[in-house]
């Protein structure tokens, strides 16, 4: 049996390395959303946080981040965006933005655009409201993080009816989900 020399064993090395950027070289661009807002894992500002009156831990105004997206999957009709307090109601979570029927067209939303509830479908928002409602954790309960999903859909914009819960938006998107972004945002204390 024949020993591989040193210059052998460089070759072996090389055209493996090769076959494994090979499939990178043709993957498609990642999909990804973004904030100008805030970082991914960072804190939003007290003007993003809710602001109702009756509520002491809202001290914000209520402003939605603006968010964009770039490299949509091919074949993406509509997107989702969805907005989740993991850590309320003790791990059970609120929902803070249900909106879908996004047009493929759309490539992100401006400051408070979420807020005034156009552009999307309203679902129905722990709050029951088909718009942005803020952060307000209950003060003592530490940082909460706000989950900020992106999907890409192979629905039309108007496949879906009005109103839905975060639960129902989700059963509809089995089957018709392409891709996925997600940002996570923190707020409390």
């Amino acid at each position: 049996m024949a020993l591989l020399n040193s210059h052998s064993i460089n070759k072996v090395i090389a055209g493996l390395a090769v076959c494994a950027w090979l499939p990178l070289a043709n993957a498609a661009p990642m999909f990804t959303l973004s904030s100008p807002a805030f970082n991914d894992n960072g804190v939003l500002a007290k003007k993003y946080a809710g602001n109702i009156k009756e509520n002491p831990a809202c001290v914000g105004d209520n402003f939605s981040p603006a968010f964009s997206w770039h490299n949509a999957p091919g074949g993406t009709k509509s997107f989702t965006l969805t907005i989740r307090d993991v850590d309320a109601n003790h791990g059970l979570g609120v929902n803070h933005l249900v909106a879908y029927g996004i047009p493929a067209s759309t490539t992100g939303f401006a400051g408070d655009a979420l807020s005034e509830g156009k552009g999307f479908i309203g679902g129905s928002n722990t709050m029951k409201h088909g718009y942005y409602n803020g952060p307000c954790p209950p003060v003592g309960t530490g940082s909460h993080h706000y989950i900020v999903q992106l999907i890409a859909t192979d629905l039309a914009p108007d496949a879906l009816p009005k109103g839905l819960s975060y639960e129902q938006l989700f059963e509809k998107l089995k089957g018709h989900a392409i891709d996925n972004s997600t940002l996570v945002a923190r707020f409390g204390e």
